[in-house]
């Protein structure tokens, strides 16, 4: 009975995670979040703009394998919550699926206060607040890769690669940036033809 009440919770969960307003309020979330910890971590910060720059550029360093690490060893498994949600997004990339509204809030609150015990309380808000930044800058390259046609070519090609994960779910996992495919080997290179 406690299986298939947690079950049932996790269905549920899932179930909100592909509606129209769990995105846009994970959105709302996630930015007042990073908006709070930029503003606060500079306001603690006590070294120069230099070192400021530095925990921003870190964090978001730290977010593009973040981001390859989530997609790659977490949405491509069996943990329910990860698995169900990026399987949805696979069988319907149009549509508005996302991880619970809190859930993202919740880990990156938890990662600031780990980066709190070990760094200066300024830089770990900086870098928590930038790696927060690059999940919205994440979400939002996500859903207009699905939703927008590009013209120009580099953009199209940006595209495309994330295009080519779906038809590939094994390869292409960044989404921000190809680096950590190309560093661990799995960046999708076409095969050249048979004759």
């Amino acid at each position: 009975m406690k299986q298939s009440f947690v079950r049932s919770g996790v269905d549920a969960i899932v179930r909100m995670s592909s509606t129209r307003t769990n995105y846009w309020a994970e959105l709302g979330v996630d930015t007042t979040l990073g908006l709070l910890l930029v503003v606060e971590g500079w306001r603690l910060h006590s070294g120069g703009p230099l070192t400021a720059l530095l925990a921003i550029g870190l964090g978001l360093f730290a977010f593009s394998f973040i981001e390859y690490f989530f997609h790659r060893w977490m949405f491509h498994t069996r943990v329910p919550l990860f698995e169900q949600g990026h399987r949805t997004h696979h069988e319907q990339p149009l549509g508005y699926d996302s991880l619970p509204f809190f859930l993202p809030a919740v880990v990156l609150l938890t990662l600031a206060g780990v980066f709190m015990l070990l760094m200066p309380t300024g830089f770990a808000l900086l870098m928590a607040g930038a790696i927060t930044f690059g999940y919205i800058i994440y979400g939002l390259s996500h859903f207009i890769i699905h939703h927008v046609r590009f013209k120009h070519p580099w953009l199209r090609r940006w595209a495309g690669a994330h295009h080519v994960h779906h038809y590939h779910p094994d390869s292409n996992f960044g989404l921000t940036t190809p680096l950590w495919d190309v560093l661990l080997g799995t960046r999708y290179v076409r095969q050249a033809r048979k004759s």
